[in-house]
């Protein structure tokens, strides 16, 4: 990848974090370990992706697998011994990912997964809380639970069920198999499939193009999906209220307006 316009210090160095062109890049950089996650990966998420949030600068995040060999491909297992050897540990291990979790589903700018190699187990966890999905066409996808005995929370499991449907999610669990890029494009578990050497090009032209695009109307938007998609009765309505008329009160809807009259890019501020 090109040289960063600015770069974070996250806590540790298998995280790298970086801003460049209106574009926050997240980075799983542990390539020797095909960037499984370790416990210091999933306590630097939440820092990195509270600092994109606050820039305004910052308009969309995109998450990446550091080498050529896979996006995530699951836990760190050789941490297991250590980070989850008994009670005490283990429930530092839970809220350390809970807080990760957390952070994924609550950012309000856009996030963008780009895929390649191997995405396996909580790699596709991860690139479920993306909103948009786009792989290159080796890429490979699983969640191999029933080889190993484990099971995935509800929340997980609806949110494969939302973009594949109930028949595919079973069949996805069920059998542990891998997916290859275009079977995982046909059920609609990925958005885009472009070749290897095109991806990180196409991932940069498709954000480059959203931050481009009215920051609070695309806010509005993701807020409203991602409650429509909640129980109704668990859903913030107000809160959605409140993305729409930010939009209309704000300085963009002008800008909007103006430069669709003088026929020019409009010059969007999030204000």
């Amino acid at each position: 990848m090109s040289s960063p316009e600015s770069a974070l210090e996250p806590v540790t160095d298998k995280i790298i974090a970086r801003k460049e062109r209106g574009i926050g890049w997240l980075i799983f950089n542990q390539p020797e370990r095909r960037n499984a996650m370790s416990i210091e990966m999933w306590e630097a998420i939440p820092d990195v992706l509270a600092d994109f949030a606050s820039d305004p600068a910052v308009r969309v995040v995109v998450m990446a697998g550091a080498g050529d060999k896979a996006f995530v491909s699951g836990a760190d297992i050789s941490q297991f011994e250590k980070s989850r050897s008994d009670a005490e540990s283990a429930e530092h291990y839970a809220k350390t990912t809970a807080g990760a979790w957390a952070a994924l589903g609550g950012l309000e700018k856009p996030l963008i997964a780009m895929i390649r190699g191997f995405c396996i187990g909580g790699g596709l966890a991860i690139a479920l809380k993306a909103d948009v999905r786009i792989a290159a066409d080796d890429a490979q996808f699983a969640i191999p639970a029933a080889r190993l005995g484990l099971a995935y929370a509800a929340d997980g499991i609806g949110e494969l069920v939302a973009l594949v449907g109930p028949s595919e999610a079973k069949s996805i669990l069920f059998s542990a198999e891998r997916l290859d890029a275009q079977r995982a494009l046909r059920i609609g578990l990925i958005n885009r499939v472009v070749p290897v050497a095109g991806l990180e090009q196409a991932v940069r032209d498709y954000a480059q193009r959203l931050s481009e695009n009215a920051p609070l109307t695309i806010r509005s938007a993701k807020i409203t999906i991602d409650e429509l998609m909640r129980n109704e009765s668990d859903r913030d309505m107000t809160r959605v209220e409140a993305s729409y008329h930010a939009c209309f009160a704000s300085e963009d809807y002008t800008e909007g307006r103006r430069a669709f009259m003088e026929k020019r890019k409009p010059r969007f501020t999030g204000r």
